[in-house]
């Protein structure tokens, strides 16, 4: 099992939730981000001053995603999220040692 984490940008949340439904991926966490890259956040100009936002608006994905699937949900990702312009985020991806349902007790692939 694989940990995808994919930060986004707010506005592409439904078409990247879209894509990964498509190609078969049900649990989704979204939470709440503020961050950048390499674009160092921008100067925005507000009654007349001018300052600095250092931190942009994000949103963070995480999927645990059997390895057969891997493949095809950062494709999916990668494709809905993709503006063309500097901030555009990441994704990474880390091994999962194990998943248990809390409900059920199930464990591995049948947990996620």
């Amino acid at each position: 099992m694989k940990k995808i984490e994919a930060i986004i940008k707010p506005f592409k949340l439904d078409e990247v939730k879209e894509a990964l439904h498509e190609v078969g991926l049900q649990g989704i966490t979204v939470l709440e981000a503020k961050g950048f890259g390499r674009q160092k956040g921008h100067t925005e100009l507000y009654r007349g001053a001018e300052y600095v936002v250092d931190f942009l608006p994000k949103v963070k994905i995480e999927i645990v995603v059997e390895d057969s699937m891997l493949e095809r949900a950062i494709e999916a990702i990668q494709q809905a999220a993709q503006t063309g312009r500097i901030g555009d985020g990441k994704i990474f991806i880390t091994p999962v040692e194990e998943a248990i349902r809390v409900r059920t007790g199930e464990r591995g692939n049948d947990a996620i």
